[in-house]
């Protein structure tokens, strides 16, 4: 019986090593189990559950567009030039003693602009008037012999060949008075052009010679008299410009059709003028059109009081029609190109972007000119970031500033 007894004991004691290493191992290995589940199954789970926060929509500011009946208007870029502009030459030749402006002046008609050394011709001039005296000596002489030849013939005295001797020695020295009357007129009129005159008001141009050195001239003219400057006038001054032929069918009709209260007058600005505050008279169109460039050239002549306006200048012209029509104005940064359309973006009852494509014009009142795609009851997007069709916005309500039309383009 003990012997039994202790077999059991000691049995019993090896088994129970033997389960707790058993419940180790189980553990373990439910731990890795437990892990690669984590490592596996858990982003599943969260990717598959996301937590997201929503993104407020963009505000933007939308405005109704601004209904108007405009009239019509033709604008045009054109440029200053000189009513009259000439070339001054010499039309004797000496030596130059005299310059009477400054370059650029403006001068008077009449206004002594240079002298050319006048004794050689005033020597020419006091020739010839000697010539004319003694001529009339001679003549005088002739006249007082022709009588007395005349009063011997009457007493037989004389014969009728000395009468018509003397009635020939008359007429030679009459004949030599005009000579000489004529050959001082040449003198003078050589006199005359030693001074140089400003044939119109106008502004100098630099002088191209200086005094003292010797120019050459005559009568005709031509390349080959000495050019002493150059003069154009300035008050008044010509605008020119081109119209392509549909403005030029455009403007025709409109003349035609409102003959009676449309006057030719055009509006300008200058370059650095945003108002057209200047007004000109539309007096030439030229009779053919340019096939080249499709164009016609027109001309304005415009008032220049203050000397402001200078030849070669550019300006803008504007010719003001008295044909309407009912348009819309929207700010211009509303507008923008989608290749070569026009398009605005408006809002509609849901909240989401639309483009509307629209036919443009140009600026009236500060705005741009819709002539259609837009009706009154669209909401256009006039600021606010920057969205594009399709999207969904808030919107803020914002109303559209309507400027002068007068120094609109």
């Amino acid at each position: 019986m003990e012997n039994t007894i202790t077999h059991t004991t000691e049995n019993s004691d090896k088994q129970v090593p033997a389960k707790n290493e058993a419940r180790l191992y189980l553990g373990i290995g439910a731990l890795v189990l437990i892990v690669i589940a984590a490592v596996v199954v858990g982003p599943r789970l969260f990717h598959e559950h996301p937590v997201t926060a929503t993104a407020p929509l963009p505000t933007v500011v939308v405005g109704k567009p601004v209904q108007r009946d405009l009239h019509g208007r033709l604008q045009f870029l054109g440029q200053f030039s000189a009513v009259d502009q000439v070339e001054l030459r010499a039309q004797v030749g000496g030596t130059l003693t005299y310059i009477g402006f400054k370059d650029g002046d403006v001068v008077r008609k009449g206004t002594l602009l240079f002298t050319i050394d006048p004794t050689p011709y005033q020597i020419k001039f006091d020739q010839g008037t000697a010539q004319i005296a003694s001529a009339k000596a001679r003549l005088e002489l002739a006249g007082t012999e022709l009588t007395r030849a005349q009063t011997l013939q009457k007493t037989d005295a004389g014969t009728v060949e000395n009468v018509d001797q003397r009635l020939a020695e008359q007429r030679s020295a009459q004949a030599a008075l005009d000579v000489a009357e004529a050959l001082v007129r040449d003198a003078k009129f050589d006199l005359d052009r030693t001074h140089v005159y400003a044939p119109f008001s106008g502004r100098m141009g630099t002088h191209l010679v200086s005094v003292g050195n010797l120019v050459s001239g005559n009568r005709v003219g031509g390349s080959s008299t000495t050019l002493l400057a150059t003069i154009v006038s300035i008050s008044p001054i010509y605008l020119n410009f081109d119209m392509s032929e549909g403005d030029y069918l455009n403007f025709e009709r409109e003349r035609t059709s409102h003959r009676s209260t449309l006057d030719n007058k055009v509006d300008i600005a200058l370059s650095d003028e945003s108002r057209f505050v200047r007004q000109g008279t539309l007096n030439f169109l030229d009779n053919t059109l340019d096939r080249s460039s499709g164009t016609i050239h027109a001309r304005a002549t415009v008032p220049n009081e203050d000397l402001l306006l200078t030849p070669g200048e550019f300006g803008r012209v504007r010719v003001n029609l008295q044909s309407s029509s009912q348009v819309f104005l929207v700010p211009d940064t509303a507008v923008s190109a989608d290749q070569t359309d026009r398009m605005v973006l408006i809002v509609d009852p849901d909240g989401i972007v639309k483009a509307k494509k629209v036919q443009t014009g140009a600026l009236r009142y500060g705005l741009r000119v819709i002539y259609s795609g837009l009706s009154a009851s669209d909401r256009i997007v006039i600021g606010g970031p920057p969205v594009r069709p399709d999207s969904k916005v808030s919107t803020k309500d914002g109303s559209i500033a309507v400027g002068s039309d007068e120094g609109s383009n």
